[in-house]
């Protein structure tokens, strides 16, 4: 068991949390992550758990000590580590074509990459506020079932429009 709680550099998916938990808790880095996941699942407080401990928690081996300084260095690594991930998700979406057809049939993607993206995002921030009780009217479990069939039809009138 390691004395200090630090954010791991090797044994990491995202930001090292689950990783350096682990290596604090002598305990195996997957089983954290599964113990986060099923948090994640309950009401979202492993979400929250996750970005307040990758904001606090400092990286292994930083020689940083004053919290303030450990939370400045947390947000400049945070953000390079979420442009990685957004070059690595872009270059996996990039076409290698050039011809006019194929630009138009990328740049058709992208917007629907982008209208499902956002789709997304609206329907998690209503589930989130949902959890923090906003909404106090609207019926949840009607919501679920409705998100579903709109990204399942989303989906499916986007494939066929694409043929």
């Amino acid at each position: 068991m390691v004395s200090k709680l630090y954010r791991s550099r090797d044994d990491r998916m995202l930001f090292g949390v689950c990783g350096g938990l682990a290596k604090y808790l002598g305990m195996d880095s997957t089983l954290v992550r599964v113990i986060m996941a099923l948090l994640a699942l309950a009401g979202g407080i492993g979400v929250l758990l996750y970005i307040i401990l990758a904001f606090l928690m400092p990286l292994e081996g930083s020689g940083r000590t004053e919290p303030r300084d450990v939370v400045a260095d947390n947000v400049v690594e945070i953000r390079d580590t979420a442009e990685d991930i957004g070059k690595g998700i872009k270059e996996a979406f990039t076409t290698g074509k050039s011809s006019p057809a194929a630009e138009d049939a990328a740049r058709l993607q992208a917007r629907r990459r982008n209208a499902f993206g956002i789709l997304l995002i609206v329907i998690g921030a209503l589930f989130l506020l949902g959890t923090f009780g906003f909404f106090s009217w609207l019926r949840w479990a009607v919501l679920w079932p409705l998100a579903l069939i709109a990204i399942g039809l989303f989906i499916l009138f986007g494939v066929t429009r694409r043929r």
